[in-house]
């Protein structure tokens, strides 16, 4: 995904600063955040997933890949290493979370 995201950048000469990906991918999580909200009337109602939902989805994602590029990250690379951290902590603790201590109870 994050390669497809990089040739469209090229193809299109959309290259731009990391500080305006960021502010791009915050707005599309935004965008996503308002849709869910609307969409369950602020919680009154289930959660259903919707096809301007999927829209959102995708936006935050190129969003998300459009950043990585800028930054030179790969993706991948920074997931795989998260579920490996992630893996450790589960086997360590028997929970992924980093915040949380039973010294804090």
């Amino acid at each position: 995904m994050q390669k497809a995201v990089a040739n469209f950048i090229a193809e299109y000469n959309l290259n731009t600063d990391v500080q305006t990906r960021y502010i791009d991918l915050v707005s599309e999580i935004g965008e996503l955040g308002k849709e869910i909200l609307t969409s369950t009337d602020y919680g009154k109602n289930g959660f259903t997933p919707n096809p301007k939902m999927l829209d959102e989805i995708g936006d935050c994602l190129f969003s998300f890949f459009a950043m990585c590029h800028e930054m030179k990250i790969d993706a991948e690379g920074a997931l795989n290493k998260s579920l490996s951290k992630y893996e450790q902590r589960f086997a360590d603790k028997g929970d992924v979370g980093s915040m949380y201590t039973e010294e804090w109870v």
